[in-house]
């Protein structure tokens, strides 16, 4: 073959492929110049806390999988990169430094504790990795880098105590995790039961490893309150809710929960000990909104129709990682600080919980809370709260004012 032959095959050749590429779909093009966007997710899907954990793992990987569908963001995929964490606040930290300084993610969505969201909220401040925090919590978290899309006890905790006063008395006992969740939440427990006219007769701490609670059962009935508020937390703490019924207590003083239900709870224990316990949350999957009965469908179709323990922590995981999707969209890249400014301008969206909207001052959402008890393994609706505000912090969250802040801010007492 001649040197003229091979260099027209060559321009054919070349002819070809250019025509081949004008004709390949803009996405793919795109696609294949331009790497994916990459979501780190830091969650528990085993220990302890794994009780909650599992699920929102999924419902992370479910969220991911419907951006993919639509296309991704920006003409990009999205690379979900999943650790699971152990309920370690060991692991949490190492793998929070791997997914900066290694990995190189453009978002981190993750955490279930409070402890285990200080403990890696530092590192993604150092690093400039923007974070959603996307779990019921005990509020007042204040920092630019961080957006919080679970409820707060300004949106929840003070209608359930508002409930109890008004139904149940004025007298009452509070138990709680200790660690800065269960402790924060008991401040904020107290609070609202004074704020009503009642009274704290005691407060209890228990450590996340404690399974054996007949001592305080036995304290609770000596200080004979009219109601008994619970901040306990993760599946050794969920003993106390079968020795409670076990005992006899169940119907002779009723009780509040921050946490009860947000796991499997309703699948794993007996109607008799879980009906009646009064709670309020974001999000329940007995809601029956259409969006609702969507979330839940979309999640049943990927993981089979045995999911049926949704909680606020899978819709508020699915809302965060939405809500983060509209901040990329809206500020045309991944970029920390673009992503900030979107967010900020008030983004909203409509998630299985009804409209969320992300508060500027305090980069927390406003969302819709619900009032809410089990009756024999389903939630039976009380009340519904539209459009709570994220946090009572008496105006000391202004992130617009105070981009610099970096404080958890607690309720006066």
């Amino acid at each position: 073959m001649t040197r003229r032959a091979i260099t027209r095959r060559s321009a054919l050749a070349l002819g070809s492929l250019s025509a081949a590429a004008l004709t390949m779909p803009f996405v793919s093009r795109n696609g294949l110049a331009e790497p994916p966007i990459k979501l780190g997710s830091l969650l528990d899907a085993s220990g302890p806390i794994g009780i909650s954990g599992a699920r929102m793992i999924q419902t992370t990987e479910y969220a991911v999988g419907v951006l993919n569908a639509r296309g991704g963001l920006l003409g990009r995929q999205i690379k979900l990169i999943n650790y699971d964490t152990q309920s370690s606040m060991q692991l949490y930290s190492q793998y929070a430094q791997q997914l900066v300084l290694k990995d190189r993610v453009d978002v981190v969505q993750g955490g279930i504790t409070s402890a285990s969201r200080e403990a890696i909220r530092p590192t993604l401040d150092r690093f400039k990795t923007l974070y959603f925090y996307n779990t019921q919590y005990e509020g007042g978290v204040c920092d630019r880098n961080v957006f919080c899309t679970g409820t707060t006890p300004a949106q929840t905790v003070d209608h359930v105590v508002a409930y109890a006063v008004k139904n149940w008395g004025k007298k009452a006992y509070i138990i709680a995790a200790d660690y800065n969740y269960g402790q924060i939440t008991a401040k904020w427990m107290t609070k609202f039961v004074r704020d009503g006219g009642g009274s704290v007769a005691r407060t209890d701490f228990f450590p996340l490893d404690v399974t054996d609670f007949s001592s305080a059962i036995s304290r609770i009935q000596q200080a004979a309150p009219t109601f008994l508020l619970s901040a306990l937390v993760g599946a050794n703490h969920n003993g106390f809710y079968r020795q409670w019924a076990a005992a006899g207590m169940k119907p002779k003083i009723p009780m509040a929960s921050t946490v009860f239900g947000l796991s499997d709870e309703l699948t794993s224990m007996e109607p008799a000990t879980t009906d009646g316990i009064v709670t309020c949350y974001g999000w329940y999957n007995d809601l029956g909104t259409p969006a609702s009965e969507a979330f839940v469908k979309g999640m049943q179709t990927k993981y089979g129709a045995g999911v049926t323990d949704l909680g606020e922590l899978d819709s508020a995981t699915y809302e965060g990682i939405m809500i983060w999707a509209e901040g990329v969209k809206k500020a045309g890249s991944v970029a920390q600080q673009k992503v900030i400014a979107a967010l900020e301008s008030g983004i909203t969206i409509n998630g299985p919980s009804g409209k969320v909207t992300m508060d500027p001052k305090t980069h927390h959402t406003i969302r819709n809370a619900y009032l809410a008890q089990p009756k024999n393994r389903r939630w039976d609706i009380m009340a519904t709260y539209p459009e709570q505000y994220p946090a009572d912090t008496g105006g000391r969250c202004d992130l617009v004012k105070n981009p610099r802040t970096d404080k958890q801010f607690e309720p006066t007492i």
